[in-house]
């Protein structure tokens, strides 16, 4: 990974730390349901209003969009609704905690289904690592809570699963630019969710939501998807997969620092135990700095 594929995933945790809080507002009065349909349906019209604006095509073949539905799934319709249904029950923390295995995820279903995106002693390392530290920086006390609110801690379990199995699924379209792919496979989920939410939820529920609920939503949609997605796949384009879903490990890190920078708060010994770990991780698994080491010792 490059300096700008750092960047941009430290941009991108920014933007999906602030989902966890956006959703945590709009679910108090949108059924998780609706929620998502809501989040990607508004993303998914803001996208293809840019892709035509740049004039990028759209996909003309059917397996295309078969294989941006079966994306979909995985991506946005699966982990949205279990995440937004789980955090009725959990706190935020918790539920980033629970997010952050993703990349676990995603290193196992990449071993298993490419021969490019190995496992080796190094990534499982920082894996490791890595969401240690997220736990560390996040705290003791929400990791007690584990066990409380079973059903929704798997709920969020599974969402991360299916974000990692839906992170190597990206391979199916690597040839289509990383705008269509989020423009797609949110277009994709927008039709996969209506008939579900049309026959099983109450979309009416959006006409008497609250301004800060319809807030919540808009940020949900055009920040935590629209922008992040054009992120996201840009990122898997360049960089791979499993470095994109490291994102998760970093989420907590940025809600620290924004808080220290815009909020003057302050950061205890554990949050920089807890950070030192992650860039531990994230550092094991991009493998330059070990390299390095390596060959300074060979000298």
């Amino acid at each position: 990974m490059s300096v700008t594929d750092w960047l941009l995933l430290l941009v991108l945790s920014v933007l999906w730390g602030g989902s966890f809080y956006f959703a945590k507002i709009a679910v108090l009065e949108i059924p998780p349901l609706t929620l998502a349909l809501g989040r990607v349906a508004i993303a998914a019209a803001a996208l293809a209003i840019f892709a035509r604006a740049i004039a990028v095509p759209f996909p003309r073949d059917a397996t295309t969009w078969a294989h941006l539905a079966v994306m979909a799934v995985f991506n946005n319709v699966v982990p949205f609704v279990l995440i937004f249904w789980g955090q009725i029950h959990i706190s935020v923390g918790l539920a980033s905690i629970l997010n952050a295995t993703s990349p676990l995820f995603g290193v196992l279903m990449a071993h298993m289904v490419t021969h490019d995106d190995r496992l080796s002693a190094g990534r499982v390392a920082g894996l490791l690592a890595g969401f240690a530290g997220v736990v560390v920086l996040i705290g003791p006390d929400l990791v007690t809570d584990l066990g409380h609110n079973v059903l929704a801690e798997l709920g969020c379990l599974l969402a991360a699963c299916s974000y990692g199995i839906g992170a190597v699924l990206t391979r199916r379209v690597r040839t289509l630019s990383p705008v269509m792919v989020a423009t797609g496979q949110l277009t994709m989920s927008t039709v996969l969710l209506l008939p579900v939410v049309l026959l099983f939820d109450r979309p009416e529920t959006l006409f008497a939501a609250s301004r800060a609920a319809i807030w919540a939503l808009v940020s949900l949609a055009l920040l935590s998807s629209a922008l992040a997605y054009l992120i996201y796949f840009r990122i898997i384009a360049r960089a791979g997969a499993t470095n994109a879903l490291l994102s998760t490990f970093l989420i907590p890190v940025s809600a620290i620092l924004m808080g220290i920078v815009l909020l003057d708060e302050t950061v205890n010994a554990r949050q920089l135990a807890g950070m030192a770990a992650i860039f531990i991780g994230v550092a094991a698994i991009d493998g330059r700095m070990a390299r390095s080491i390596a060959r300074a010792l060979r000298r």
